[in-house]
């Protein structure tokens, strides 16, 4: 593990999360995934993970994952670090994490196994394989049904020494809040719930956070951390009700719309996203003009 901290390899900031397109045959389209980066990559993001939740990490083979990190790792060509997402079961996840640090992924991220609701042991042992992979500096994602205690928090950064960072899932700051006060600077704390829940983040201190905007929008990720560092009250909520919240609600209205809606504003964009692989499923037809009637809101940020 590098001797820079990893809160200075990940400085505050926003940290951006692009899709992984595929084409109409579901095939793997690269190329538009090269593309949306340089998007990306022309403001100033912290750090963006390669194959995440929002990247549909689950739904790709080998060689496809390998791919991506890969290109991600290409493109930037050292203009940002790169977080790799891992996950499944503890060997598929070693060989996840050895292949990205191979590739020159900066860090991994820790979905939650495949297995849910596992013994607290289990879990432990599931993060500790994929600590000693590699000696990469790790996040782990409290999302689902991964909702940790704070004392299983603080067991589990005894037993991890790479795990240093924590990117909350969950998006219930009464539990983010006392992880938080246990553990301290131990981890570089992320909300990592959504756009939505920025100022809920930074009103308890938190200065970075994971955005699914910023595939789309980047500037408009930005603004929201400028805004809600600089503890701008009024510009973050008139800004959160008039340009996030209305995405938010379509997303919620069907499991997996969170990644399908943002890649149809790609398409509406005219950038790269495609259809999702099942089990997830693409928007209504009819939703379309709901999120072009979003992005015709947000062209100041295009």
């Amino acid at each position: 593990m590098s001797d820079q901290p990893f809160s200075e390899l990940i400085p505050e900031g926003v940290i951006g999360f692009p899709v992984t397109p595929f084409h109409a045959d579901y095939a793997l389209n690269l190329e538009g995934f090269k593309k949306n980066l340089e998007v990306i990559l022309q403001e100033p993001f912290t750090t963006f993970v390669a194959a995440g939740g929002t990247g549909e990490m689950y739904s790709l083979d080998r060689e496809e994952y390998v791919a991506v990190v890969q290109s991600a790792v290409n493109v930037t060509e050292g203009r940002m670090p790169v977080i790799a997402g891992v996950g499944y079961g503890s060997r598929i996840a070693v060989s996840m994490a050895t292949e990205a640090a191979k590739a020159g992924a900066s860090a991994l991220l820790i979905l939650p196994p495949y297995y849910p609701n596992p013994a607290f042991e289990g879990l432990a042992a599931y993060c500790k394989a994929i600590g000693n992979a590699t000696s990469l500096p790790m996040l782990i994602y409290t999302r689902d049904w991964l909702n940790l205690s704070a004392e299983q928090a603080e067991k589990l950064a005894e037993e991890v020494p790479t795990l240093v960072g924590w990117k909350d899932g969950q998006g219930e700051l009464r539990n983010f809040q006392r992880i938080r006060s246990r553990l301290g600077e131990r981890f570089t704390w992320i909300g990592g719930v959504g756009d939505d829940h920025v100022s809920g983040y930074y009103g308890i201190g938190v200065r970075r956070y994971t955005s699914s905007i910023s595939a789309v929008a980047p500037k408009l990720s930005i603004l929201l951390h400028e805004v809600a560092a600089a503890r701008d009250e009024g510009t973050l909520a008139a800004v959160t009700d008039k340009h996030v919240l209305p995405l938010y609600n379509l997303r919620t209205r069907c499991k997996g719309y969170e990644v399908s809606a943002m890649k149809t504003l790609l398409e509406l964009r005219g950038l790269a996203g495609g259809p999702v692989r099942p089990p997830l499923i693409d928007v209504k037809a009819e939703e379309q003009a709901e999120l072009q009637a979003i992005l015709d809101g947000w062209k100041e940020f295009l």
